[in-house]
């Protein structure tokens, strides 16, 4: 039954956002700083611009229940919007239950990626009076609006609301905002944004587009844009000038910012905003950057443009370096020589490479993930990440993992290893996860070598890393103990003394262009 909002009338509404900021595995190590949120500064700054308030609980860690009760009072707000993501929902549902024995009157709905694919679910949690689907900006602000007003709040656009005779009212789904600049700059100062961990080593998080063009099979994009009845608008940047007037607001704020992260899908989406943006940027802004691309969109000419305008890093997803599972299965269809030719203008041009590759996906095994770490030392990058795929709800490749028997009906929330596959065991794909960069270096040492040496001792590897006689269980174990030590001093240097921090980094990245 939806809880009924008391609100005196023509009061300004105050907003508050629960933003659970850890993951299940590190939910008990408290942390520092957190992580910047765009999704949440924007739909502050959109209730700040209707004249109500907005303010932020921002959760580094796994409160206790009562420490948690107690916080949450404290903030005297009149709704509460939690945003959820598919890996902390299991949390989030504690944490609503609690604010409902805290605050038995108070209106709860909640927002973010996990609800937009699967509302009914998330409705279905006790203690939740509404959902939001998609984007937050305009559907909150209408929501606070009609509460001032004392008006009927259960028709917004993108909003399921529980009904008082307990029957669920969805409403459809708000076109998206097709032109960014109408939309508020961003309240960065919602967060405690000079302590969040970016901030600390002189970084700030910024996105310049909303949606992605592509329809990866692993990607909630790929369902996202399905959402909307004009999705075929889904893809949208700022105006070049307009996405320079939201860096020089943040640089005006915390002028003591020194590098930019684009975390935009695809910063090279549309060439031609491109080309007027990195020209606005090199002139007025002119600071280290990085960014992500996608390869198939990429020329020679961008590169160069990107590295005259302060590109230090480039991001890219590599994701799988067998043919059949980057075509068939996750639906990228680019080729190895494409990227190849690619990395070679990073390399050519001076800018440090950054790959994300994902290991454990469906149909996958040893030999197959041995074709991704080959490929990797094929490109030659300078950092790269290995993850684990997990099945994120509605996407394709969820489906495909489904229909193939290898997704059990409940992941534990402190699962690392989703899928259950004979070909590919657990251990198996945490082996492979966790000595990929070990690999890199035995292949690359290879590649140095006379042929008559280095060819003989890389079958010796690729038989160590398919073999039947390699210790696998063990060497996870050692190699978990030896991880967990480097995140521990990582997170330390970064927020005891980000200084040294960015000595360390900087050095390395000079090494890596040298």
């Amino acid at each position: 039954m939806i809880t009924q909002i008391t609100q005196q009338q023509n009061t300004p509404v105050k907003l508050l956002l629960v933003y659970p900021d850890y993951t299940e595995g590190d939910a008990y190590n408290k942390s520092y700083g957190g992580n910047y949120s765009e999704g949440l500064a924007s739909i502050s700054a959109s209730v700040k611009s209707g004249g109500h308030d907005c303010v932020l609980f921002h959760l580094l860690y796994d409160y206790s229940e009562h420490e948690f009760k107690n916080k949450i009072k404290d903030f005297d707000c009149d709704i509460i919007g939690f945003s959820i993501r598919t890996t902390i929902f299991n949390s989030c549902k504690k944490l609503i239950k609690w604010t409902k024995e805290a605050l038995p009157d108070c209106f709860v709905f909640c927002g973010g990626y996990h609800v937009t694919l699967v509302p009914d679910e998330v409705l279905e949690t006790d203690g939740v009076d509404a959902v939001m689907v998609g984007e937050g900006e305009l559907p909150t602000l209408e929501f606070c609006d009609k509460i001032k007003s004392g008006e009927d709040y259960t028709d917004i656009l993108s909003m399921y609301f529980k009904m008082p005779d307990g029957s669920v009212k969805k409403n459809n789904i708000m076109p998206l905002l097709e032109d960014l600049d109408k939309l508020p700059i961003p309240d960065f100062n919602l967060f405690d944004y000079k302590n969040l961990e970016a901030a600390k080593i002189k970084t700030a998080i910024v996105m310049m587009s909303r949606g992605c063009l592509f329809s990866c099979t692993y990607c909630g994009n790929s369902q996202f844009r399905n959402v909307y009845p004009n999705k075929k608008k889904y893809t949208r940047f700022r105006s070049a000038e307009n996405a320079l007037k939201y860096l020089e607001t943040l640089l005006e704020l915390y002028p003591g910012i020194e590098y930019i992260s684009f975390r935009d899908s695809i910063f090279n989406s549309y060439p031609d905003w491109f080309d007027s943006f990195i020209e606005l940027y090199k002139n007025k802004i002119n600071k280290p950057f990085t960014c992500n691309l996608r390869l198939d969109l990429l020329t020679e000419e961008t590169v160069r443009k990107m590295k005259e305008a302060g590109c230090y890093l480039i991001d890219v997803g590599v994701e799988s370096g067998d043919y059949e599972i980057r075509t068939k299965y996750l639906k990228r269809m680019m080729t190895d020589e494409q990227m190849i030719n690619a990395f070679n203008w990073f390399h050519k041009y001076g800018i440090t490479t950054l790959t994300y590759n994902i290991i454990g996906l469906p149909h996958e095994n040893l030999s197959k993930a041995l074709k991704t770490i080959k490929l990797n030392v094929k490109l030659n990058p300078d950092k790269i990440i290995p993850n684990i795929f997990y099945p994120y709800p509605m996407t394709v490749l969820r489906d495909i993992a489904k229909e193939a028997g290898f997704l059990p009906d409940i992941i534990p929330a402190d699962c690392r290893v989703p899928l259950k596959q004979d070909n590919f065991k657990e251990h198996e794909v945490l082996y492979a996860a966790n000595y990929f960069m070990k690999y890199i270096k035995r292949y690359r040492r290879c590649e140095k070598l006379p042929k008559f040496i280095g060819k003989p001792l890389e079958k010796y590897y690729d038989f160590v890393f398919t073999g039947p006689l390699t210790p696998r269980k063990f060497l996870v174990w050692w190699s978990d103990r030896k991880k967990n030590i480097y995140k521990s001093m990582r997170s330390l240097l970064i927020n005891k003394t980000p200084g040294l921090y960015l000595k360390i980094r900087n050095r390395r990245l000079k090494n890596m262009q040298r």
